[in-house]
Parts: structure tokens; sequence; C-alpha cells
């Protein structure tokens, strides 16, 4: 069955979304050379995601050059023909494949991210920035380079439900019902691990919010991130996101 106009335009918009993405994880040094994924998945009952060709660069990256793959990370479309890099599908599969909301699913290796997640408390509710991952946040202990399949069920239990997900000694990962929540998911989970890092190194005794302030601040923010995604509110931060790379880097929608 040939899609309709309806998904064509859906996924024209996912393709220049998700190119959008990759710019900015770039543009705001959250990138890792080559390494690291977002991946979106692509309306119609197939199940094909869209990822990055392994190679290119984050600020290379196009909506013209993505890359189709199935669930089990098959090439479906390869307009570059450089393929894809197995290790990052398999953490991206698995989360796809439990999750029917996670249309996006967006994973960096910064070094805040990184340093955060060796440290056993993990993200601290600290400020308002980290309060609005409070009860949303699950973690996933490290095994290796993710090269191996059965590491998908162990994750997938281990996520639940969460939005965001600490990967042990490894960096971070954020799902999100479009490609523009995972990215302000990960946006304000990265500024959340720098503030915690400048906290820590200053050595000054700290504030410590109330438990009922942080599941307060955490149920605002969730309320807000809900009211953009399912209640019609338009995403106003997404768009003057999109409106900055069309100035600097208009290549991204090609």
């Amino acid at each position: 069955m040939a899609p309709s106009a309806h998904d064509e335009a859906a996924t024209r918009q996912i393709r220049i979304d998700l190119a959008a993405a990759y710019r900015l994880i770039h543009r705001l040094g959250l990138d890792d050379s080559i390494y690291t994924h977002i991946s979106a998945r692509l309306p119609g009952p197939e199940h094909r995601f869209l990822i990055n060709p392994y190679g290119l660069r984050f600020e290379e990256v196009k909506a013209g050059n993505l890359v189709t793959v199935d669930l089990d990370g098959r090439v479906v479309d390869d307009p570059a023909g450089l393929g894809i890099n197995p290790a990052g599908f398999t953490i991206h599969s698995a989360v796809h494949a439990a999750r029917e909301d996670a249309i996006c699913v967006l994973h960096t290796h910064t070094v805040a991210g990184v340093a955060v997640s060796c440290q056993e408390e993990g993200l601290l509710p600290l400020n308002q920035w980290s309060m609005q991952f409070a009860g949303r946040l699950a973690y996933h202990a490290y095994e290796g380079i993710a090269l191996d399949l059965a590491e998908r069920e162990r994750l997938v239990a281990d996520l639940g439900d969460k939005p965001v997900m600490v990967l042990r000694n490894h960096g971070m990962l954020t799902c999100g019902r479009s490609v523009a929540e995972a990215f302000k998911l990960m946006h304000n989970l990265e500024r959340s691990c720098r503030a915690q890092l400048a906290i820590q190194a200053a050595g000054a005794p700290l504030v410590r919010p109330p438990a009922a302030v942080v599941a307060k601040t955490s149920g605002q923010y969730a309320s807000f991130y809900d009211k953009m995604e399912t209640g019609g509110m338009p995403d106003t931060e997404w768009d003057a996101f999109k409106r900055m790379l069309a100035r600097s880097d208009p290549d991204f929608m090609e």
C-alpha cells in the first residue's frame, strides 16, 4: 500500500525535526565525534526508524541523508551509503520496541553526563532544572559496549515507563513523544548535570529543597510537557530552536 499524503507529510516533518536535533546537539557541544545517536519512529505499521549515517559528524546530518532501518537494525534506505553503527541501534531498538510512546530516543556521552552517571547517588534534585526529573528517572548498570542483544531486555526492564535514563558509567538517554520532547529533556538533563558538578566543585553547604517541593516541581514540568504533546499547546521553544538553525544551518532541511 502506497503511503498516504498525510504519512508523507509526517515523514518529511520527522526528517526535518530529527536533522534539527542532530545539529542542535552538535551546536550545544553534546555530541561525541561520530558516536551516539538520535533515532525517530516513522509513521505507518512497518516499524521503521530514522537514524544517522555512520561516519558523519552531527553537523553533517541532513533530513535527506538519514538512514531508514527496521526494528532489527536492517537498513531499508541509505541515501549516503554509509550504513549505521550497530552498537548505537542496540539501545535504541530496545526502547522503540518496548515503548510505543518513544517516538524519539536520544543518547549522549557528555563529560557532565558521564561524570554524573559515575556518581553513586546519580542526579540530585538540587535545582529547578533537575527537579523536573524527580520520580521520572531510571538507572541501568553498565555492561560494556552495547553490542550484546541480550542486554536489551534488561535495559528495557530498568527503563520501565520513565522518560529519562542514566546509563551508569556511560551517559544519558531520553525518550520523547516527539523529537522536540526528547531534545528538550536532554537539554535540561545536561544543564542539570553541569549545575550539579559546579555545585559539588564549589564545596559550599547545600540547600536541599523539601521532598514535597521537589515532587510539586516535577509534576509542574510533567504537566507542561503533556500540554505540548497531547493538549494542543504550541511548542514555541522548539520552533525558536529551529528558526535559529534556519538562519545558521539552513542545509539541515535538505
